[in-house]
């Protein structure tokens, strides 16, 4: 991409006189940001293809077949660059890494085609992603619905932030449909929700969600962390905005922080401001590891899918195993679940030991091969307990509320062997030491 010569993407024609809310926002946009050096697959090719080359930076000097790591913070301004200013296509322009960098690009294309999307953004962290996201889409005045039992950090931002900045927020169980319609108020803006909750894996009818955000006139975004566009691609159901803690499945190996955020270009780009003024951006390197990371999510997230399935049905039944939440092996509570909009449930299980929190602790310390830590999504095995880690903010009565009883335990299936978690898990239940 030689200076003077470098094409932009991205505002093509005039902008309406006013706009009261999204709908109303008609400026055409591009999909994006790309350069004319990203590999732009169809969104309807296979996601095993689409992982592997979809956002591929093709360096025209090298010809390299990785992406490279475009670690500038600034780039070289030229007519495009003065002309991005001017036109409002700073998005779609290297000049200046919180704006956008080609290394961005890449990781932001590749998650954007495996969810069918236009326009996608990467941010510091999936927290990031979530309150750029809910700020940007969302203004004083407005209401947000959205779950009890969402993932800590979310809970916490919804409940202890908004309110200070102008929101108010309703909290319902999202298993129940008609407590959702009726927490919906004319200044109701927009409905988050998790395809897969953390950690009780409620998986909440997404259809229906829909048809209540539409009939609202609101947003609905979805955290799609845990099913990953593998398992579920909520935007073809309907859903407005998707959003990943890219730190869990995603990246896949433990060793990187990002978020990410998907949609159309029009909302994107709202949240793309938002981000630019909270400063979450994401650095070339955590790029670099992200896109080389969504390679391989298709293989990975296909095995976790069969470990964590394996688990569950072998928990199932176990003495000292209460109770299981795992679509496939949960019990009645996933009965009426539709699987049509399903290719599978993640790596996730949840269960509760007997003998509450501290025979929690002394299972998980018993166990050989997974690690006791926080986070999942990662090709290794992790254990925890929510109870005093992500949901630890919580009050007794709180955790109770969302289902989070004593000896809860949350396992995140790695890649390993199935029979070699299993029998792990069913010594150190039996009491046996690890070796």
């Amino acid at each position: 991409m030689s200076q003077g010569n470098r094409t932009a993407i991205g505002f093509d024609e005039g902008v309406a006189p006013e706009a009261s809310w999204f709908n109303d926002l008609t400026r055409k946009r591009s999909a994006g940001p790309v350069s004319p050096h990203n590999r732009v697959l169809p969104r309807n090719t296979s996601p095993d293809t689409l992982a592997v080359h979809a956002g591929t930076y093709e360096d025209p000097t090298t010809g390299s077949v990785g992406t490279p790591i475009f670690q500038s913070s600034t780039f070289l301004l030229d007519d495009t660059s003065y002309t991005a200013f001017s036109d409002g296509t700073l998005r779609d322009v290297p000049i200046y890494t919180r704006y956008g960098n080609p290394s961005q690009w890449s990781a932001q294309e590749k998650v954007a085609s495996l969810e069918g999307a236009e326009s996608g953004l990467v941010t510091a962290s999936g927290m990031s992603a979530i309150a750029n996201t809910v700020y940007a889409l969302t203004n004083a005045g407005s209401h947000v619905i959205s779950a009890y039992d969402v993932y800590g950090g979310t809970y916490n931002l919804l409940r202890e932030d908004l309110p200070s900045a102008g929101r108010t927020v309703s909290f319902v169980d999202p298993m129940d449909i008609s407590a959702i319609e009726a927490a919906v108020r004319p200044e109701t803006q927009l409905l988050l929700f998790e395809s897969l909750t953390n950690p009780m894996l409620k998986a909440p009818n997404i259809r229906a969600l829909v048809r209540i955000a539409k009939e609202a006139n609101a947003l609905l975004a979805i955290d799609n962390t845990f099913l990953t566009p593998i398992n579920m691609k909520p935007l073809d159901l309907g859903v407005d905005i998707v959003i990943h803690s890219a730190t869990k499945y995603l990246g896949g190996h433990s060793d990187l922080t990002a978020g990410a955020v998907v949609g159309r270009r029009k909302y994107l780009d709202r949240i793309w401001a938002q981000t630019l003024r909270f400063g979450g951006t994401l650095d070339p390197f955590c790029c670099f590891l992200l896109e080389r990371g969504m390679k391989t999510l298709s293989l990975r997230v296909k095995k976790q899918n069969e470990n964590a399935t394996a688990i569950a049905q072998a928990l199932a039944g176990h003495p000292h195993v209460r109770n299981i939440f795992h679509p496939v092996a949960g019990g009645s509570q996933y009965t009426s679940l539709d699987t049509t909009d399903y290719g599978g449930f993640g790596g996730m299980v949840s269960f509760e030991v007997d003998g509450g929190d501290d025979a929690a602790e002394k299972f998980m310390r018993r166990l050989r091969i997974p690690y006791v830590a926080t986070s999942l999504g990662g090709v290794e095995s992790l254990v925890s307990m929510p109870s005093n880690t992500s949901h630890s903010s919580l009050t007794e009565k709180q955790l109770s509320s969302v289902g989070i009883n004593p000896g809860l335990v949350r396992y995140s299936a790695g890649i390993e062997d199935s029979q070699d978690l299993i029998d792990d898990l069913f010594n150190a239940l039996e009491g046996r030491e690890k070796q």
